[in-house]
């Protein structure tokens, strides 16, 4: 079942398109992330599904419901975690809680939220207490107050310590396992690898490419990196190697990059036959990242003159 459907999306401000001609769709019971640089249309898109901004054109339902014209039934199936929150001072957690439950026809129990979020033993703690993680557990458990049947996180976990940040991967998983539908609009690769089914990289307005990380990261021929420390080793040694595309040196740290298993393979096979004392190998297989800066570096830009000067004509 699809979820949320997005057809020929467009926004504008002026004469500027912020998101233009968009299309995707999520399915029931799946993390679809939305990634791209600042400006890229991810949050202009993100408001016109959830109803707080009017699209120029196109056509968007959510659980089949028009986000616009039909906002107040929409707002009883989907949750919203927001990027920035600001609570009142003296606000107790439970406090906050029963407020926002007031607002909704058949509220979730907060008490059980909480305790799933972790934060039970907090309900009478002021949230002007609670840790960062805490802040945003909390900011969750407001999001899934109308018993939502799809929820968009924000940039979920800024500022968040590592420990924090897996505690937060964790639970998304859980939330999708409990039968949810969730978009993560994020700046980190990693988070997007480890918690979405399916992702969507945007730039000036427009999805430059969309499908699994799997399926996203191999559309692009992308290189292998493996590096190690070998003081009296000199790069070229390595650089007639099967699959070896560069090799150079930083400090004491030979930097090889290369076509994947093949590139592997020669270089260990190579340092082994040699008896090169080495150490601190790490290999580092392409990902999302790489996809995210192999684009930033030239074809997002050039995606976006291209859009630009389309529009001009």
């Amino acid at each position: 079942m699809k979820m949320i459907e997005a057809d020929a999306l467009t926004v504008k401000y002026g004469d500027l398109y912020a998101v233009d001609d968009v299309s995707f769709n999520v399915a029931e019971q799946e993390i679809f992330g939305i990634v791209g640089p600042n400006g890229a249309g991810k949050t202009s898109t993100v408001e016109c599904i959830e109803g707080l901004r009017r699209a120029h054109s196109g056509r968007v339902r959510v659980v089949g419901l028009d986000p616009w014209r039909e906002r107040r039934a929409l707002y009883g199936v989907i949750g919203a975690q927001l990027q920035d929150t600001a609570y009142q001072d003296r606000v107790r957690v439970g406090e906050l809680c029963k407020l926002f439950s007031s607002l909704y026809r058949n509220p979730a129990s907060y008490v059980e939220l909480l305790e799933i979020m972790q934060l039970g033993d907090r309900r009478r703690a002021l949230v002007s207490t609670l840790s960062g993680g805490q802040r945003q557990r909390l900011s969750i458990v407001l999001a899934l107050l109308p018993n939502p049947r799809v929820v968009f996180l924000d940039e979920l976990t800024t500022g968040l310590d590592p420990r924090a940040r897996h505690q937060m991967w964790d639970l998304m998983l859980q939330l999708r396992e409990r039968g949810l539908t969730i978009v993560l609009v994020s700046h980190y690769m990693d988070e997007v690898e480890a918690v979405c089914d399916r992702v969507a990289i945007m730039d000036g307005g427009r999805i430059l490419v969309d499908g699994s990380v799997g399926d996203v990261v191999g559309r692009f021929d992308l290189l292998t990196e493996i590096s190690f420390y070998a003081g009296l080793m000199q790069p070229g040694e390595l650089a007639g190697l099967a699959g070896v595309q560069s090799v150079e040196r930083q400090r004491n740290r030979i930097i090889v990059r290369g076509r994947s298993d093949e590139a592997v393979g020669a270089v260990l096979q190579y340092l082994g036959q040699n008896s090169v004392a080495y150490s601190g190998l790490v290999v580092k297989q392409p990902g999302l990242e790489e996809v995210f800066l192999e684009l930033a570096g030239y074809r997002l830009s050039e995606a976006s003159s291209t859009a630009a000067g389309e529009r001009g004509r």
